[in-house]
């Protein structure tokens, strides 16, 4: 490191110190959800009821073990993540969150020729999105209880 001239004070004439306090890490911000698998289980499959089926008569393709599926795990990860962060805006998070993340996310992940391509899974249509629970360790715990 080169040895410090006036030239290393700052605006107000202090020297540039690596004694100076760093600010803290901003803290982590709480999930409402603990998992991408428990927002989808108990909100996101209700929420967003699209018809299914592999005979081409409904919305799209899906799988009931769409953690299985690494795109779909990442897709569904940051459907999730995103909907934590808009859910705190009380402009216009969440339409921005329909509008940039879910709509576009969930068209990738129904498309017919998409990871669930050759899924025979089915649903009716109003039902939710058909669902297998995971391995348990797969995520983190529930924050949540089951009534």
């Amino acid at each position: 490191m080169a040895p410090r001239t006036t030239e290393d004070e700052d605006a107000f004439g202090d020297p540039e110190s690596s004694d100076l306090i760093e600010p803290a890490a901003p803290e982590a911000l709480s999930t409402y959800y603990g998992s991408a698998d428990e927002w989808f289980r108990r909100y996101w499959r209700y929420t967003y009821r699209r018809r299914v089926s592999p005979k081409g008569t409904g919305t799209g393709r899906w799988r009931a073990d769409w953690w299985n599926y690494d795109e779909a795990l990442q897709r569904i990860e940051a459907l999730w993540r995103g909907w934590e962060a808009s859910r705190r805006d009380p402009g216009l998070g969440t339409s921005a969150w329909w509008i940039n993340h879910a709509d576009p996310q969930m068209h990738a992940l129904l498309a017919v020729d998409g990871c669930f391509a050759v899924s025979s899974d089915e649903n009716l249509p109003g039902e939710p999105l058909p669902y297998l629970r995971p391995p348990t360790g797969l995520f983190p715990p529930d924050r949540m209880r089951d009534s």
